[in-house]
């Protein structure tokens, strides 16, 4: 016989269930104890383990990125006292001796590294060999300037890039997308040391629409040093000749440096807006008559935005490592000039500081982008 309370909680009372007469446990008296909320382990939220996962990548990157460029400069053919000192100094034993004792090269390579990740730690890259100044003074003078023309760069690459891929992706098969993508193709395949030289030659020495070389205009004055970038410091200083000539001065090389970006970001927002066209969302969507803007901006670019964050990524750490003939090009102050000079020179501390800059710059942006990953997608961050 069934029990007549099934809910009274007594063990052994027979429950009628929904496949026949069985034995009930008591239930266990939850009173003050709150049921673990969805998506939360340990009391952290998915979004949080994700962030620390990826910083402790990052820093152990970090550590791998100072191994790597010690010993890829330690393995430069070439001798960095010949470099430096010349030949006669090379004839005098005690002279060679005394050089490489100051700069460390006379103890085994293993306590070599110790003594500069000690360095790097403390926030000491050394001493430069040609300027001789501290690494780090040497590189908080050209980071910025570098920094200025990628950025610029990049924001150009990223507006006029994701708006043509749209369009083209929009219009497929039609005059303008086959107009834009061979436009596109153009940006990827014309070289960018060529572009810098023509437009110089073109613009600046024949029609003299362009400024010349240099940051800004050879009788103005740097702005008031904040943050190292003239254009950002010049506004905030209210120099506003000095911001115009700025600007001026970095349109011609950020245009330059953007061309291909743009044509890479043109062909790849085509072929992801593409891809998010076809799905099954996007039809419901115009099947229930909402606005083509709505399924634009709210369906179609977010779901494709991730592959071009990916690619823009990319792309920014690109154009910082790759700005060397550009700014030869344009004489323009930055880490491509100063990597360059310490590299024909054999100065080995230079040349571990830039690497040491650019294989961070890799890690912040990789960072950022896996945490727009988790931000945008939260398949990425629950996964």
């Amino acid at each position: 016989m069934p029990s007549r309370d099934p809910e009274a909680g007594e063990p052994g009372k027979a429950v009628q269930g929904p496949k026949g007469t069985g034995t009930a446990p008591a239930p266990e008296s939850t009173a003050g104890t709150a049921p673990p909320r969805a998506g939360r382990t340990g009391g952290r939220s998915p979004l949080v383990r994700f962030l620390v996962r990826r910083v402790l990548t990052s820093l152990l990157l970090a550590l791998g990125i100072t191994l790597v460029t010690f010993v890829l400069t330690n393995l430069v053919p070439g001798d960095p006292v010949a470099a430096n000192l010349g030949q006669r100094a090379l004839g005098d034993p005690a002279i060679v001796a005394q050089w490489r004792a100051e700069h460390g090269l006379d103890k085994p390579l293993p306590q070599q590294y110790l003594l500069h990740l000690g360095g790097v730690l403390q926030g000491d890259l050394g001493t430069s060999q040609q300027s001789h100044r501290p690494v780090l003074d040497d590189l908080a003078e050209s980071v910025p300037a570098t920094l200025e023309l990628a950025g610029t760069a990049i924001l150009i690459s990223l507006v006029a890039g994701v708006a043509f891929g749209v369009i083209s992706a929009l219009r497929r098969d039609r005059l303008s997308d086959h107009a834009l993508r061979i436009l596109s193709l153009i940006g990827i395949s014309v070289p960018t040391f060529w572009l810098a030289l023509t437009t110089f030659y073109i613009f600046f020495y024949r029609l003299q629409i362009t400024p010349g070389s240099g940051r800004i205009d050879p009788g103005m004055s740097p702005p008031p040093r904040v943050t190292g970038l003239y254009t950002v410091d010049a506004a905030l200083a209210g120099q506003w000749d000095v911001f115009s000539s700025a600007i001026a001065h970095l349109a011609t090389p950020a245009l330059v440096l953007a061309l291909y970006t743009i044509g890479l970001l043109t062909r790849f927002t085509r072929s992801a807006v593409l891809e998010v066209l076809g799905q099954d969302y996007v039809r419901a969507a115009r099947a229930k008559g909402l606005p083509g803007r709505v399924i634009l901006f709210r369906y179609v670019l977010r779901s494709a935005l991730v592959p071009i964050i990916t690619v823009a990524g990319l792309a920014f750490g690109s154009l910082l490592s790759g700005t060397v003939l550009v700014e030869a090009i344009f004489a323009w102050p930055g880490v491509g000039q100063y990597a360059y000079k310490s590299a024909t020179s054999l100065d080995l501390p230079a040349v571990m500081g830039v690497g040491l800059v650019v294989g961070g710059v890799y890690l912040v942006i990789n960072l950022i982008v896996d945490v727009l990953y988790g931000v945008i997608d939260p398949r990425v961050r629950l996964s």
